[in-house]
């Protein structure tokens, strides 16, 4: 099976836990479907281009920014971050 490439990250955010115990299984299906999106679209290396800095950076961030609202130094580009600085990667 091909997964399609492109799109965005989707972010996985839970839904509220049904209270009826006939509506677990679809709910539960559900999430693990949203879960793997996810996964699958970052195992894919897919990165959004960012419009701002992280909040908390870390070394060993990736980044891809969009060169105009976030400019790290050398436009538009991927970005890590390391020393406590972001380097363009390219």
């Amino acid at each position: 099976m091909v997964r399609p490439v492109g799109g965005s990250i989707r972010r996985y955010q839970p839904g509220p836990v049904p209270d009826d115990a006939k509506q677990l299984q679809p709910f539960l299906r559900d999430q693990l479907e949203q879960v793997a999106g996810s996964l699958n679209t970052l195992a894919d290396g897919q990165l959004d281009a960012s419009t701002a800095a992280p909040s908390k950076p870390r070394s060993g961030m990736i980044r891809y920014a969009d060169g105009t609202d976030w400019n790290p130094g050398s436009g538009e580009g991927f970005y890590g971050y390391y020393g406590g600085a972001w380097h363009f990667l390219g």
